[in-house]
C-alpha cells in the first residue's frame, strides 16, 4: 500500500467510475440490509447437511479475491468469522447479474444466494443463484496474499506498517486477521472477568470520569475546565477513592471496570488512556486479595483460552496458584545483590550512584528502592509472582505493616517483566491518612508532579468510618497482553493514542 497520506487516487477514479456505470444500470450501490441465513464457519460446519437437501444459503461479506474464466468468475468474501469462495457463473445468475459483478472490486461488499458444493480440489464453495451490491468500496485495500506451504500459511505483502495500522485500525482489521481474534479475546477476557465477579457477589457500580479532585494513583492528571460551573475538573487517574466511599456507605464488595487517564509518556505498556478493573471488599485484608487475584487470573485463562498455561514470547506462563510471594527487599537483594533492608539513605543513594539512577531532591529510602527495583529487577521476573511489603513512602493509601510500621500490606503482581495488578490492605486511618496526604503535597512542592493531593470529602468518608478493606487493581490491557502474546499495548487497543501526524 502507498505511504499514509497517499490513497492511491487512479484506483480511486477507475473505482468512481464503475459507481456512476452501477448507477447507471440501476443500481443501488449501498442499500439498507441483506438477508443472510448463514455464516461461512457455520456454511462450513453444516456442509454435507446443506448439500444433501441442496437448501440454498445467503452469505454476505468483503471481496478479497477475484479470479475472472470468462463467462464465470471464482471470488472469495469474508465474513466475520471466516472466509467463503464463491463461483458465480453467467448462466446462473444471468447477463444484469453477471455485468454487475464485473464492476465490483476486491474490498467492495456483496451478498449472494446459491447451493453449496465442492470444487474439485475439494473446496466448500457457494453457487451463485443470485446476488447483490451491499457497499462500493471507493479506496483500494492492501491487497494481503496468503498460500499454503507444508501445512503453513505464508503471507505475502503483508499490511505491516505499524505507525499507518493503528492509524488506520478500519483497515488492519479488515486485512490483518489476526488483529480481530486479538480484540475478540480481550472482550472475552472483560466478560470472564465480569461474570466470575458477579458469582462472587461482588456489585458493579459507576463512579465519575470527571472528578473535581484527581487521587487514588500517583500520576499527572488530564485538566479541563466546566463552563457552567466555572471550575477545573481532571479526568480521573484511578477509581480508587470514590469506591472505597462506597465501602463507608455499606457495600460489602464493589467493582469497577472502567477508562482511566493518566497524563505520562507512552510506550510499550503505557497509553495515557487505558482500562482498569479496581475492586474493593470489606472486612479482609491484601492476603485475602492476593489469593483471589491469583485465582481470577487462573479461572480466566482457563475459561477463555481452556488452559492456565499459556506462552508469552516464548516463555510458558502457568497462572495456576499459589503464585511465589517476595518481598521488595528480597527481590532488589536477589536479582542486583545489594541488601537494602535496613541500610540507610547514604547508603541507598552508593547503591543508586552504582546502577547509574539519577536520584531527585524529594526522593526518600523508600523511592531510591522502588527505583532500583523498577530499573533493575521488575524486568527479570517471568513467573507469576506478587512483590509485597511496600515502603509507606511509596504507598500512601495502603495500611502499614503492624510489625514493620515503615512498610505497608501492598502488593504488586508481575508477569513476564511488567506490572499486572496493584492491591493492598487499605488505609481507613483518617488521621494517618490526612499525614500521608500532606507528606506528598510536600513532594509536590518540592517538584513531585506525579504526587497526590489532599482529598478533604475523602477525609471526612474515613471520619465517618470505613471497615477493614483490600483493595485490586487490574489492568485490563496488560493482562490481555500477556495472554494473547502481545508486546505492545497499542496492540491491544483499538484506536491508541497517536503523535500527531507531521506531512
Amino acid at each position: 500500500m502507498d505511504n499514509e497520506g497517499s490513497y492511491g487516487s487512479d484506483l480511486r477514479d477507475v473505482k468512481l467510475e464503475k459507481l456512476n456505470k452501477l448507477k447507471e444500470l440501476g443500481v443501488d450501490p449501498y442499500p439498507t440490509r441483506f438477508d443472510r441465513t448463514h455464516y461461512s464457519t457455520e456454511i462450513i460446519e453444516k456442509f454435507e447437511q446443506l448439500e444433501k437437501s441442496e437448501e440454498e444459503v445467503a452469505i454476505a461479506g468483503r471481496i478479497i479475491a477475484v479470479r475472472k474464466m470468462g463467462k464465470a468468475v471464482f471470488s472469495h468474501i469474508r465474513d466475520y468469522k471466516g472466509k467463503m469462495q464463491l463461483y458465480i457463473r453467467k448462466d446462473q445468475v444471468g447477463d444484469d447479474k453477471f455485468e454487475i459483478f464485473k464492476l465490483l472490486d476486491i474490498g467492495d461488499f456483496v451478498g449472494i444466494k446459491g447451493k453449496v458444493f465442492k470444487t474439485r480440489t475439494e473446496e466448500i464453495t457457494v453457487l451463485a443463484a443470485d446476488l447483490q451490491l451491499l457497499t462500493k468500496s471507493l479506496l483500494p485495500l492492501p491487497v494481503v496474499k496468503e498460500e499454503e506451504v507444508d501445512g503453513k500459511i505464508i503471507t505475502h505483502d503483508a499490511f505491516a506498517d505499524k505507525e499507518l495500522r493503528y492509524r488506520r485500525r478500519y483497515l488492519d482489521l479488515a486485512v490483518n486477521v489476526e488483529v480481530k481474534d486479538v480484540f475478540v479475546k480481550r472482550a472475552k477476557i472483560v466478560s470472564t472477568m465480569r461474570k466470575l465477579l458477579e458469582n462472587k457477589n461482588f456489585i458493579e457500580v459507576e463512579t465519575p470520569v470527571l472528578q473535581p479532585i484527581y487521587g487514588g494513583a500517583s500520576a499527572r492528571p488530564f485538566k479541563t475546565f466546566h463552563n457552567t460551573l466555572g471550575v477545573d475538573l481532571y479526568l480521573r487517574i484511578a477509581d480508587e477513592l470514590y469506591l472505597k466511599r462506597l465501602i463507608v456507605g455499606g457495600f460489602d464488595g464493589v467493582f469497577e471496570i472502567s477508562k482511566d487517564f493518566r497524563n505520562e509518556g507512552i510506550d510499550r505498556i503505557h497509553n495515557p488512556e487505558f482500562t482498569m478493573m479496581e475492586l474493593y471488599v470489606a472486612y479482609n485484608n491484601y492476603e485475602y486479595m492476593m489469593e483471589l487475584t491469583e485465582n481470577l487470573v487462573a479461572d480466566i485463562a482457563k475459561e477463555v483460552f481452556g488452559t492456565m498455561e499459556l506462552e508469552f514470547q516464548g516463555n510458558k506462563i502457568n497462572f495456576a496458584p499459589p503464585w511465589e510471594r517476595l518481598s521488595m527487599f528480597d527481590a532488589v537483594k536477589r536479582y542486583t545483590g545489594f541488601k537494602v533492608e535496613g541500610a540507610s539513605i547514604d547508603e541507598l543513594k552508593k547503591y543508586a550512584d552504582d546502577l547509574e539512577i539519577e536520584i531527585e531532591d524529594f526522593w526518600g529510602p523508600g523511592k531510591i528502592v522502588e527505583e532500583i527495583y523498577g530499573e533493575y529487577v521488575e524486568g527479570k521476573i517471568v513467573r507469576p509472582t506478587f512483590i509485597i511489603d511496600y515502603p509507606a513512602e511509596i504507598s500512601p493509601l495502603a495500611k502499614r505493616n503492624p510489625e514493620k510500621p515503615d512498610m505497608t500490606e501492598r502488593f504488586e503482581a508481575v508477569v513476564c517483566g511488567f506490572e499486572i495488578a496493584n492491591g493492598y490492605s487499605e488505609l481507613n486511618d483518617p488521621q494517618d491518612q490526612k499525614q500521608r496526604f500532606l507528606e506528598q503535597m510536600e513532594k509536590s512542592r518540592l517538584g513531585d508532579e506525579e504526587a497526590q493531593v489532599l482529598d478533604e470529602d475523602y477525609i471526612m468518608a474515613l471520619e465517618y468510618g470505613m471497615p477493614p478493606t483490600t483493595g485490586l487493581g487490574i489492568g485490563i490491557d496488560r493482562l490481555t497482553m500477556l495472554m494473547t502474546d502481545t508486546t505492545s499495548i497499542r496492540d491491544v487497543i483499538l484506536f491508541p493514542q497517536m503523535k500527531p501526524r507531521t506531512e
